[in-house]
C-alpha cells in the first residue's frame, strides 16, 4: 500500500504522533523487527547498493547474489518516542516477522504464510502493497471487520503509524509485514490465496532516469496474478499521469486480467493526505481495476 508522494519528498514522510487509546486482544503472531520509513507506497527492499538490491532467489556460484532494481530507497527507521512505545506494545501482536533470507526485508524462500494461523480465522484476504501510514487499511478494517487485511510496508515509521491507528480504532483484523512485496507475492503467499490486492498511489519516480524503479511492470503483474484467486481483484490508483499511462499499458497487455482502465473510484478507498496533496496540485486521480481471469 500504501501511501503517496515521491520517496524523495521528505515532507511527505511526516507522521502523526497523537495519543491513542488501547485496542482489543488478538491472537499472537511472530516477532517485531524492521527498518526504514515511507512517504509514498513502497514495496521492495533488502540490502541495497545505489538503486539495486540483492536477490536471494538468484545466488551465483561465487556465493554472491545478483542485484535487481528496487522501487524505493533506504531511509532512517528511527521512531519517535511515542511511536517506539506503540511499537513495543503492539508489534508482537500485529507485525508478522517471517524468517529472513539475506536482508532485513527479505523472506526465506521456503517460508509460506498461513493466513488462518496469522489471523486466527478463515475468511477473505485483502493485501495492501505499500500501506504507508495505514490510512486506507485502518479505514477498511473498521468498515469490513469480517475481512482479513495484510498491510505490506517496508518503512518502520509507517508501520508504527499504522499500529497507532489500529489502537485508536480497536481493529483486530489487520496484520503488517515489512517485506519485499515482490518476494511476498512470488513465494511467501500461496498461489491463488488473495481475494483483493491494493496498490494505491505508488511512488511515481517521475524523473526519466528513475522510471525503471516503478513497481507496476509486466513482471510485477505476473506476481500479482499468481497471488490472486480467479475472480480476485487488483485495485490501483495514482495521481501521476505518466504512471497512469504505464499502468494502463502493462495491465492492458497482460493475459492474466480483464481490466477497467478508467474505473470509478473505489468506494472503500478513503481520501488520504497524499491524495489531497495531489488534488490540490491539480493532478487527476486515476483508478484502475483488474480482475484475475480463471
Amino acid at each position: 500500500m500504501t501511501s503517496p508522494r515521491p520517496l524523495a519528498d521528505d515532507a511527505a514522510a511526516a507522521h502523526d504522533d497523537a495519543a491513542l487509546s488501547p485496542g482489543a486482544d488478538v491472537p499472537d503472531v511472530a516477532g517485531t523487527s524492521a527498518p526504514e520509513r515511507a512517504p509514498r507506497s513502497a514495496a521492495a527492499s533488502s540490502e541495497h547498493v545505489g538503486e539495486t538490491e540483492v536477490d536471494p532467489e538468484h545466488q551465483m556460484p561465487s556465493g554472491r547474489y545478483r542485484a535487481r532494481t528496487v522501487s524505493f530507497v533506504q531511509r532512517s527507521g528511527r521512531l519517535k518516542d511515542r511511536q517506539q512505545r506503540t511499537w513495543d506494545e503492539l508489534a508482537p501482536r500485529f507485525v508478522v516477522e517471517p524468517p529472513r533470507a539475506v536482508g532485513r526485508t527479505s523472506v526465506d524462500p521456503g517460508f509460506v504464510l498461513d493466513p488462518e494461523a496469522v489471523f486466527g480465522r478463515t475468511g477473505r484476504l485483502v493485501v495492501e502493497v505499500g500501506s504507508g501510514q495505514g490510512e486506507a487499511v485502518a479505514h477498511a478494517a473498521v468498515e469490513s471487520p469480517e475481512t482479513s487485511f495484510l498491510a505490506v510496508e517496508v518503512y518502520r515509521p509507517g508501520v508504527a503509524q499504522t499500529l497507532q491507528r489500529l489502537r485508536t480504532t480497536g481493529s483486530t483484523n489487520v496484520r503488517l509485514m515489512q517485506v519485499d512485496a515482490a518476494v511476498l507475492l512470488g513465494s511467501t503467499i500461496a498461489p491463488g490465496s488473495v481475494d483483493e490486492l491494493w496498490l494505491f498511489f505508488p511512488d511515481p519516480w517521475h524523473k526519466a532516469k528513475h522510471t525503471k524503479r516503478r513497481l507496476v511492470t509486466p513482471g510485477f503483474a505476473d506476481l500479482v496474478a499468481r497471488a490472486l484467486r480467479p475472480g480476485g481483484v487488483w485495485r490501483l490508483a495514482t495521481d501521476w499521469a505518466d504512471y497512469a499511462r504505464q499502468m494502463r499499458e502493462v495491465l492492458g497487455a497482460s493475459e492474466h486480467f480483464d481490466v477497467d482502465l478508467d474505473a470509478p473510484r473505489f468506494a472503500g478507498r478513503p481520501v488520504t493526505s497524499f491524495e489531497r496533496k495531489g488534488t490540490e496540485k491539480g493532478r487527476e486521480i486515476v483508478d484502475i481495476t483488474a480482475v484475475r481471469r480463471g
